[in-house]
């Protein structure tokens, strides 16, 4: 039996249903579930007892949207300035030189990053496996950090050569795609509660794949019971090639091919119309919202505000590390606050809102119901922000995290188990690790 106490917390966010916030509290942690909240808790012999005096705790934060293999090329030279197409035709030739090593090691970096900004449970959005590369490749690395994991069997099927945006080179065949997304769903999904991996089906995008395998991925995530997950309506070029190739809007062609429902989310949706909102609104449709990559590549400023009220469920995500170029999740919660802001006025969203989106709201998006919030019975995922430092020094409200800061966490719990403490990522060899990215990006610059 594993338990642990956080005691005498300054704060405590619940996210709970109502939306509690405790003053001087504590929380019970056993074998990864919460078992206990409020004040005075007396731990059991042998339990570990955590002070969280001067601190914040909040519900771990949940990353809908990622792709981790991107950790490896930030800021690359040509890509820096570009809208979407063009910055994807940038990039396409560096991922082609990807080996299973460099798809290993760049989630490990993106999943330590993310951790350190409050994260618990991260989706991954891989959709291309160049020279052998296999989605377990990232699934081993979410196990060696400790985060709970979502990943997703992506796929592109359509290259240059018959009109899509990819290169040949890193398209797949169709049947091959659907069988390897069986493959891993037998191999790594698990559906109970609690559950550290569920696997996902997600081809790329409308403009990277044929609507044969829209259809046929969402005819298999039904029949295998996962969720799908894609790209949609991300700036005015995806408008303009639904438009054109389809002879619809991106929602409606969703709608068309089964690609709506609870248990389908959508990255960015940053020009969803009315339509479309209420579309998604009425069928649970849920959508990964992720404001500093669409700032990063000029794409607008989603509808968030309108999406939330009318009843679309929203999370955040980071997006990949080459479009972002940062993977701090609590850092894409304030940016998702102030655009909504400086779009719609100072009282368009507050930090409490925006921390929900980043919790409770991001759970709900990907099914997990069991996290997202502290409460007796779910998850013991949990972020202890400390402060007591310089980034918060003089702030008059706690719960107020996004306003003032820390951007760190001084304490993670994952399923009860502390993968960040002090600051520091316990499970693995921090130094070690980002010497081998650095080796790894210098070779593939100096191969460019």
């Amino acid at each position: 039996m594993s338990v642990t106490l956080l005691r005498n917390a300054d704060m405590v966010l619940t996210m709970d249903d109502t939306r509690r916030e405790l003053v001087n509290a504590d929380i019970m942690m056993r074998d990864g579930a919460i078992s206990g909240i409020g004040d005075g808790l007396v731990a059991p012999a042998g339990a570990e007892v955590v002070d969280a005096s001067g601190c914040l705790v909040t519900p771990g934060l949940v990353n809908t949207h990622h792709h981790l293999f991107q950790s490896l090329t930030r800021a690359v030279p040509g890509g820096q300035d570009a809208l979407l197409f063009g910055w994807l035709r940038t990039l396409y030739p560096v991922w082609q030189r990807f080996t299973p090593d460099h798809m290993f090691v760049s989630a490990q970096v993106g999943l330590a990053e993310l951790a350190l900004s409050g994260c618990t449970l991260s989706s991954d959005h891989l959709y291309l496996y160049p020279n052998g590369s296999r989605l377990e490749d990232t699934i081993h690395a979410a196990s060696d950090i400790g985060l709970r994991f979502h990943p997703t069997r992506g796929a592109m099927s359509i290259g240059e050569s018959a009109g899509g945006l990819p290169p040949d080179a890193l398209v797949e065949e169709e049947a091959a795609i659907l069988e390897d997304c069986i493959r891993v769903i037998d191999a790594f999904h698990d559906p109970a509660e609690g559950s550290m991996c569920r696997v996902g089906i997600a081809p790329c995008s409308p403009f990277s794949v044929s609507t044969d395998l829209m259809r046929d991925a969402a005819i298999l995530a039904r029949d295998k019971g996962v969720m799908l997950h894609t790209h949609l309506a991300e700036n005015d070029e995806d408008i303009a090639y639904s438009l054109e190739k389809f002879g619809c809007r991106p929602g409606e062609y969703a709608e068309m091919l089964g690609w709506v429902g609870r248990d389908v989310w959508h990255a960015h949706c940053v020009k969803l119309d009315a339509a479309e909102i209420a579309l998604f609104a009425a069928t649970g449709t849920g959508v990964a919202h992720c404001p500093c990559s669409n700032c990063r590549l000029g794409s607008g400023i989603a509808p968030l505000r309108a999406m939330r009220d009318g009843g679309v469920p929203v999370g955040l995500g980071v997006d990949g590390s080459a479009s972002n170029d940062a993977g701090n999740l609590v850092s894409e919660a304030r940016q998702a606050m102030l655009l909504q802001r400086v779009s719609l006025g100072a009282n368009a969203m507050s930090a409490r809102e925006a921390l929900e989106i980043a919790t409770r709201g991001g759970a709900d998006v990907l099914g997990r119901p069991d996290c997202g919030r502290i409460e007796v019975g779910k998850r013991a995922d949990i972020a202890v922000w400390d402060m007591t430092g310089v980034e918060a020094a003089g702030s008059w409200d706690m719960a107020a995290l996004l306003l003032a800061g820390p951007t760190t966490v001084r304490d993670l719990f994952v399923n009860g188990s502390g993968i960040v403490r002090n600051g520091q990522i316990t499970t693995v060899d921090m130094a070690a690790l980002l010497a081998r990215q650095r080796r790894m990006a210098v070779t593939l610059r100096e191969a460019m």
